[in-house]
């Protein structure tokens, strides 16, 4: 069967340019001769829509378009993804896929397995399907499954449900599965899903169809990938990465090729870029300001930005304090010039000074320490809101995932902003990225890659007079933040004991930071935010 993949960008709560979107996508796969155009899980809504479903008019909304997209409708088929009432008992509704047919009613499938992990929460919103069954589309059998219910056991955090959908669509003598989804993307997680498909077809001897959504949405990015693969579970065909895109496969062909997957620095790159470009568009704002300190995190998020908005639309600030270092200054001049942004010098030294003279006599006989500290970072917040005020600009911050995880950052200060954009990204994987960058030729300097990192708060300060050096810290974090160990089994895998009691209690005392941190964009397995749900007041210490 020749079927059209419809891998398109909607925007959540756009009905009508969404519709637009599937109609524009349908008829030129149609035209190319596809006998079914299969859209992303939830297109007609984009997802995830959340709570807009409880909005009175929203789900009627999207059920009219639907209609209007059964009218447009032409010889070949069309499996949209939307949001379905529920007439019976239990959640007001179903995570739905409808089959257009001209002449034809339309036909629903509700999808099975509702993931309540992770990102995900689903069964807050939606019904699972009571049962399902195959359809017939130009004389094919088509078992119809909706993102999570091709997930099996092996590839899910562990055995979740009592219902194997793929298998019991088989049974009823489905020909072909086709998988409408919306998987977003994390690190490697694009040959996973092609690994654990590729697996399925080959145990159940037939087709399957993977059309996944493309686009960033708030903290998610969908990084498209889509793909099929034969009865022998080998690959025919494999849609583009991180961009829209369109393809006709016939699901008969035995034309095996091997299934892309960028590496980890040009994968990652291309993930935060296009997380930042649709964060942008979607919420209707067209300039970014970032503060440039001469150091690497400020250095890579210009260059993402730049990448996802042109660099006309972007503008770096250097703000000195007593303690920068002339290095810094030049390292931040120096690439703003190699990417050719606007360069502002707004130096906060007299403005430091005449804040801390304010508190002369309150502070008498007390030593410096963190409050004069953090002063810095708070000034040149206060400087990049002004100027986000004033020309509109959106203000990204340039934290890591490190510096957040520990608190090693300053709450109203350089944690202000409205999009983070690298917090998900660990210290040693933004050096590995700005590596990346300097592939070809010299954007970010050498010096800013090379020298110690450091805040350049006080005299001489080197991060790792607070930190335990980034590649051992990075590693605790994985461990403790992404993969849930306790300190003592860290401990046990041959980690120092005090380092790993320090990062314990520092991940552990800083949510209430993290709590009012702008929102970041999620490219690891466990990202601070929509995945990790921690109380602020506890005293659990393993």
């Amino acid at each position: 069967m020749k079927i059209g993949f419809a891998q398109i960008n909607p925007t959540v709560g756009d009905l009508r340019g969404n519709c637009d979107l599937i109609i524009g996508a349908y008829e030129r796969l149609a035209a190319a001769g596809a006998e079914l155009i299969l859209t992303p899980e939830l297109a007609i809504t984009g997802y995830p829509p959340q709570d807009l479903v409880f909005k009175s008019r929203f789900v009627l909304e999207n059920l009219a378009i639907l209609e209007k997209l059964h009218s447009r409708v032409g010889e070949a088929a069309l499996l949209v993804g939307f949001v379905d009432r529920n007439e019976g008992r239990g959640k007001p509704f179903h995570n739905a896929a409808a089959l257009l047919e001209r002449g034809k009613p339309l036909r629903k499938a509700h999808k099975s397995l509702l993931p309540t992990y992770d990102v995900f929460d689903e069964d807050r919103y939606f019904e699972p399907a009571s049962r399902v069954e195959p359809v017939d589309v130009q004389g094919k059998k088509i078992g119809v499954t909706i993102c999570e219910d091709i997930w099996t056991e092996h590839y899910l955090p562990r055995p979740l449900y009592d219902v194997e959908p793929v298998g019991s669509l088989v049974e009823q003598g489905a020909e072909i599965i086709v998988n409408l989804s919306s998987s977003p993307f994390s690190l490697h997680k694009p040959a996973i899903r092609y690994e654990m498909v590729a697996g399925l077809a080959r145990a159940h001897q037939r087709p399957i169809c993977y059309c996944n959504l493309v686009g960033g949405n708030d903290q998610l990015v969908f990084d498209g990938n889509s793909f099929a693969v034969n009865a022998a579970g080998k690959l025919i065909a494999q849609l583009a990465a991180f961009r829209e895109d369109e393809k006709v496969v016939d699901t008969d062909s035995t034309a095996a090729i091997e299934f892309h997957e960028g590496k980890t620095p040009k994968e990652l790159f291309a993930a935060l870029s296009l997380g930042v470009r649709d964060y942008f568009r979607k919420c209707n704002f067209h300039s970014a300001v970032v503060g440039l300190s001469g150091g690497v995190d400020s250095a890579v998020t210009a260059v993402i930005a730049v990448d996802a908005l042109g660099a006309e639309n972007v503008t770096g600030v250097s703000m000195p304090s007593p303690y920068s270092s002339r290095g810094s200054i030049d390292d931040a001049r120096a690439l703003a010039r190699n990417l050719g942004i606007k360069f502002l010098d707004i130096p906060i030294t007299d403005a430091f000074r005449d804040f801390k003279s304010q508190f002369k006599e309150i502070f008498k006989g007390l030593p410096e320490n963190e409050t004069e500290e953090n002063m810095q970072p708070r000034l040149r917040a206060m400087t990049l809101m002004a100027l986000s005020n004033k020309f509109g600009h959106l203000l990204l911050t340039t934290g890591n995932k490190s510096e957040l995880a520990v608190g090693y950052c300053t709450i109203y200060g350089d944690m202000a902003g409205g999009l983070a954009v690298i917090s998900d990204v660990p210290k040693t994987m933004v050096y590995e990225l700005a590596r990346w960058i300097n592939r070809d030729r010299e954007i970010i300097p050498r010096s800013t890659i090379d020298k110690p990192p450091s805040a350049e708060l006080k005299p001489n300060q080197k991060d790792q007079d607070t930190l335990p050096p980034y590649e051992i810290l990075d590693q605790i974090l994985q461990l403790y933040v992404e993969e849930n160990l306790s300190a003592r089994d860290i401990i046990a895998r041959g980690f120092d004991e005090k380092t790993v009691r320090w990062v314990q209690r520092r991940v552990d005392l800083n949510e209430y930071k993290r709590e009012q941190a702008a929102p970041g964009i999620k490219v690891t397995s466990r990202a601070f935010g929509l995945g990790r749900r921690m109380p602020i007041a506890q005293r659990y210490v393993d």
